[in-house]
């Protein structure tokens, strides 16, 4: 039983320990390095703390190290959804489209979005395609994507994330 608890304790420290770190990561790549320091300083906090007991038990089981490792695996993956999930960003969309879809353009700014069409050539000279440049919330992508995809099932879609964002047109949609 004291195995078992010691195992669970590893275990859910580490995916405390992870997942702020997931955080860390992201909050730091969005340029705001005082809050990524402040959750830096809990996530090592943890770190450490479980790792000295996990060092200094008198236990040898193989089942303290495969906590430790799944702990490790469960954080970065709850991290990665959390980060999704409360770390807002902008991305740059560039959609390439068949000039037989007009309707996509008025679809899109009817919706709420900002697009900017420039004609384009395709693999084949002879081909008219339209290249539409939209830059959204990171939390609207999904309902974008939908939306091109009804229209245009072959769009070829390219997505970037946005650092700085200055004048023009973004509207928060979240749908």
């Amino acid at each position: 039983m004291e195995l078992f608890l010691l195992c669970l304790k590893i275990f859910g420290a580490r995916i405390l320990d992870v997942s702020l770190g997931t955080l860390r990561m992201m909050i730091t790549v969005k340029g705001k390095n005082l809050y990524a320091s402040l959750v830096g300083f809990f996530e090592v906090f943890v770190w450490f703390i479980i790792v000295r007991e996990a060092l200094n038990t008198d236990e040898t089981s193989i089942w303290v190290a495969i906590s430790y490792a799944l702990g490790f695996a469960t954080g970065t993956y709850i991290g990665g959804i959390l980060s999704k999930k409360f770390i807002s960003g902008n991305l740059s969309v560039q959609i390439i489209t068949n000039k037989a879809y007009p309707d996509m353009v008025n679809v899109l700014r009817s919706e709420g979005y900002g697009v900017t069409v420039i004609d384009v050539e395709g693999k084949n000279t002879d081909e008219e395609k339209d290249m539409l440049f939209i830059e959204i919330n990171n939390k609207s992508f999904n309902h974008l994507q939908k939306i091109v995809k009804q229209i245009d099932h072959n769009a070829f879609i390219v997505v970037n994330e946005t650092k700085y964002v200055m004048n023009g047109f973004l509207e928060n949609i979240v749908k």
